[in-house]
């Protein structure tokens, strides 16, 4: 297994403690919006800007290393799942998001009815309904 550092120097990155730090973060599981990621890099060092996070996260992004998620009406999350063409569900209630793994076959997933003469390497998929609590809450509102 690969240390952060090791990662970032794979990827053309120069070796950081925020960096490390954010990597530290990601690695931990989750589709984290960017005042969450701060706040737990913080933990992690002396003292960081929410500017520098987003510097790393936007670095961190172009590298492959971490991915931008953006559910409609949502601030934009981050995850360290890539490279792997996953999807995910996002809950209508709550917000939680969880990874779906390709729908169908192999990448992109979905071929549309046009491409538009576009080489298709990717399909990005938001699939929307509610979590277990939610729908319990729901059900739970109905009844009352």
């Amino acid at each position: 297994m690969s240390t952060g550092a090791e990662l970032l120097r794979t990827h053309g990155l120069r070796v950081t403690r925020p960096r490390l730090a954010v990597l530290e973060v990601l690695a931990a599981g989750g589709h984290l919006e960017v005042d969450e990621i701060a706040r737990q890099v913080r933990t992690r060092l002396d003292s960081v800007s929410t500017q520098a996070v987003y510097d790393v996260l936007g670095a961190l992004s172009r590298a492959g290393l971490a991915r931008r998620i953006e559910p409609a009406g949502s601030p934009a999350r981050f995850e360290a799942r890539v490279g792997d063409n996953h999807h995910h569900i996002v809950c209508r209630g709550c917000g939680q998001i969880a990874d779906v793994d390709c729908a169908v076959g192999e990448p992109p997933c979905l071929t549309p009815s046009s491409a538009h003469g576009f080489a298709l390497d990717e399909a990005e998929i938001t699939f929307w309904g509610l979590c277990p609590p939610c729908q319990s809450q729901r059900d739970a509102d109905i009844s009352t």
